[in-house]
């Protein structure tokens, strides 16, 4: 069966059921975070959440209310940039996660600091993760900062959530003390990571740009040692003039020192560029082994 034909099977419904239970998990595993680590140690996160329980820790108001309310006009901005769709999940999503914040019950998991930074983190990070991958968003933030990069040019989106993120936490070491806001930046840092795990898993993928006199040596090296995919364009030297083949191939960061090492093996003046990718869709970048 075609990789084209497979993907026409998937009904909208079938789509949307498995994105509600995306965010279904995503509220709980959030929940599960906020109630069941952070919120007994007065940790925070980063973002909207994080604003939100920095305003309930120091006025005492409703957490469930805060993220629901904070997060409005966030979503609107979503309804005009991203499209109807994603606000109403995205409604949707935040209106789940507080209500499962005021009516379920999630134990206090331990009373070590570490552990309830660190897990408290990933379990927020995981339910964040788990909403993006749904079509949803439980934390505006990442709305306000595509906005913001796309009218000011200099700035890119992970500037503007830095910049968002650092008078979080500098509020938090005024407000709930350095150490409070110390675990908070580790909290910040945990959900972080678990949130690129759940986007990108394992595999981030890397592109390798080679230019090389030795270039189909090192082609048959990357597709026959490897079994990976490259593609070859023709390129011309800036100084010299003269024309030479340039392979582009994308790799995970596991396999970024063997394709380095087939390269210099081959050429040891080879000139190798590495770009970082935030994600890799269709094309054919790994060849199947058939045992």
């Amino acid at each position: 069966m075609a990789g084209g034909d497979r993907f026409a099977r998937v009904k909208p419904w079938q789509r949307e059921l498995k994105n509600a239970a995306l965010i279904v998990a995503a509220i709980f595993s959030a929940g599960m975070g906020i109630h069941g680590f952070l919120l007994s140690s007065r940790f925070i996160d980063g973002g909207v959440t994080g604003i939100s329980m920095l305003l309930s820790n120091v006025f005492g108001w409703p957490l469930p209310v805060l993220i629901a309310v904070i997060n409005i006009p966030f979503i609107v901005l979503g309804y005009g940039f991203i499209g109807r769709a994603f606000a109403v999940r995205s409604v949707l999503a935040i209106a789940g996660l507080s209500v499962c914040l005021a009516t379920v019950h999630f134990p206090d998991v331990t009373p070590d600091k570490l552990l309830t930074a660190v897990f408290g983190g990933f379990f927020l990070g995981a339910g964040i993760g788990l909403a993006i991958r749904g079509g949803a968003v439980l934390d505006g933030t990442e709305i306000a900062a595509l906005v913001v990069s796309r009218k000011v040019q200099m700035l890119r989106v992970a500037d503007v959530i830095l910049g968002l993120n650092i008078i979080i936490f500098l509020t938090a070491a005024f407000v709930l003390g350095a150490e409070s806001a110390m675990y908070s930046i580790l909290t910040y840092f945990a959900a972080s990571r678990t949130l690129d795990f759940i986007l990108h898993g394992l595999e981030e993928f890397t592109a390798i740009t080679i230019m090389s006199e030795k270039s189909e040596a090192i082609r048959k090296g990357i597709t026959e040692g490897l079994r990976r995919g490259l593609t070859i364009y023709k390129g011309r030297g800036g100084v010299s003039g003269a024309e030479q083949e340039i392979l582009m191939c994308v790799v995970t960061r596991l396999e970024i020192g063997k394709v380095k090492a087939i390269a210099i093996e081959y050429d040891p003046g080879a000139f190798i560029m590495f770009h970082p990718l935030s994600d890799v869709s269709g094309g054919v970048h790994r060849k199947k082994s058939h045992f």
